[in-house]
């Protein structure tokens, strides 16, 4: 099958529909063009609920709708938000935090520490950070209305790491009674804390979901930065706009129809860079890590020797020059955790600097006793970088003697179908494609696919205790060096167990007009407030 950038990006409606909730807002008078600004992101939201799901199209709604305890600037050094002050004790397991004064929710009652330590918990079950704050987790109380506090039975170093992380699930701020949801259940409520409110009434699922400045928002009064200091809302409106192709988004962008354009094709930047009226921006400088999904649950990927087997397939390269053409956007990386970064080394991995070898792949297939039964990979559609990527590895796994089936669909049904334990031909899969950034892929603890808790952890369920004894000793590590020294281990252990794979590294510049200013460079999200349309 030939691959071409040019694709046609189909909007999945289903789940998106099914995640309405009641209205926040009722009919309003529209704003003006000039104080709205319409967005064209990556996919569709196939859920409301940001904590349920890591898709990262959730989490940007998440970062609209809700407020964090604490962000990150621009240095990623976590900063209060919510928070107005804070303290441990000498032994650092008690950490008491008290809320800013006129925090609110978007239908005007108070933030409480409740609300905080309600959605703490809810958190800290579906991300890879508070999975490992549970393991040391004595208690979360309330003082009063405003003073929570977080007892540990042992020491944990990363806790405002996790607090502030901009690594899906984020730690968004929820009212209690949304919060003691279950971790494991949608929510089906959008009463949000956060700089914008969600107007229900005039958003439509899989094609414009509208977001208003919120009234009861009181930002910090300090300057901006990344997720940190004061999030002033200077617009009045917000638009995710879902568009049928990317050419049509790029017309859209040059006309004025649009403001924003996430992924614009690589192969129409030259086009996009010649027209005054826009400009590139580059609001990741750690990039983006494609990240191929395994199924620890069932054959043929229940067996190590068989995800071997798939070291000596993948080949980065002719999976991303689909997608991103010129070696100047893209690179193959063989690190376990992003290259570029502080972890980036180079044990273990042989089978990389070697290249793809069938023959070595063919002796660890039949070492594993692969029986010919269906692969089936989880393709989406409408992504086009993903569904590159997940072509090309199926005729890559064909080549090497795997019965493949690929599954197409769009974005918002690979995040439902990937939460299936179920065997691949009763509705479950054996391989999905996602993405994550390269600052959360540069760090063992901080998205939920570098554990291997199993029923416990992320979609692929792997199981390993070595490697969870080596998370646990990089997060204890004192400095730089050690870490980077316990990185290997970890890069060791993990390309001999396989948790899951990689289909490259790349950097995708984002387009917008001229005439909308004050973007944020925000790991993980595409921020809104502080920018500005003239």
């Amino acid at each position: 099958m030939k691959t071409t950038r040019r694709t046609i990006m189909r909007t999945g409606m289903a789940a998106a529909g099914a995640a309405a909730a009641p209205g926040i807002l009722t009919a309003q008078t529209r704003p003006p063009a000039s104080r709205t600004i319409r967005a064209v992101m990556h996919g569709d939201i196939p859920t409301y609920d940001p904590i349920w799901t890591t898709a990262n199209m959730s989490a940007y709604h998440g970062a609209m709708v809700y407020d964090q305890l604490f962000g990150v600037d621009d240095k990623l050094q976590p900063k209060p938000q919510m928070v107005s002050k804070y303290g441990v004790s000498d032994d650092q397991l008690t950490w008491t935090f008290e809320l800013r004064d006129g925090l609110k929710f978007s239908d005007g009652s108070s933030v409480t520490a409740a609300d905080a330590a309600a959605s703490i918990r809810r958190w800290a079950v579906r991300s890879g950070t508070g999975q490992l704050m549970l393991q040391r987790l004595k208690d979360i109380s309330t003082k009063d209305d405003k003073t929570f506090v977080v007892s540990l039975k042992e020491r944990f170093p990363l806790l405002l790491d996790g607090f502030s992380s901009p690594s899906t699930p984020v730690l968004f701020v929820m009212r209690k009674k949304e919060a003691e949801t279950d971790p494991m259940q949608k929510i089906d409520t959008i009463i949000g804390s956060g700089p914008f409110v969600m107007n229900q009434a005039e958003t439509r699922a899989g094609s414009q979901y509208i977001y208003d400045k919120n009234p009861n928002y009181n930002p910090r009064n300090e300057p901006p930065s990344a997720s940190a200091g004061g999030k002033v809302v200077k617009v009045d409106r917000v638009i995710f706009q879902n568009m049928p192709d990317s050419q049509t988004a790029v017309a859209a962008l040059q006309a004025g129809e649009i403001d924003f354009y996430e992924i614009p094709p690589i192969d129409l930047l030259d086009q996009i860079q010649t027209d005054r009226n826009i400009n590139l921006i580059n609001l990741a400088d750690l990039g983006t890590v494609g990240y191929i999904g395994l199924n620890w649950l069932h054959p043929p990927f229940d067996n190590k020797l068989l995800r071997q087997s798939l070291l000596y397939i993948v080949n980065q390269e002719e999976m991303m020059k689909p997608t991103f053409v010129d070696r100047k956007w893209y690179a193959a990386c063989g690190g376990w955790m992003t290259c570029g970064s502080p972890m980036e080394n180079d044990a273990n991995t042989g089978w990389f600097k070697g290249g793809p070898n069938l023959a070595k792949a063919g002796e660890l297939m039949k070492a594993g006793g692969y029986d010919g039964r269906p692969v089936v990979v989880l393709q989406a559609t409408n992504i086009p970088y993903m569904m590159n990527a997940a072509t090309v590895f199926a005729q890559q796994l064909r080549a090497a003697g795997y019965n493949v089936q690929l599954a197409p669909m769009d974005w918002a049904n690979v995040v439902q179908r990937r939460a299936n334990k179920g065997a691949p031909d009763q509705g479950g899969w054996n391989v999905f494609f996602t993405s994550s950034g390269g600052l959360s892929n540069a760090n063992p603890y901080m998205i939920g696919g570098m554990a291997t808790t199993g029923d416990k952890g992320w979609f692929g369920w792997p199981s390993d205790a070595k490697n969870e004894e080596l998370r646990t000793k990089w997060i204890n590590a004192p400095t730089l060096a050690e870490r980077q020294a316990v990185g290997r281990e970890l890069q060791e252990n993990a390309w001999d167990i396989v948790p899951h794979m990689y289909y490259g590294q790349w950097r995708q510049p984002a387009a917008h007009r001229k005439n909308v200013t004050g973007w944020l460079k925000v790991p993980e999200a595409i921020p809104l407030w502080n920018v500005s349309k003239t």
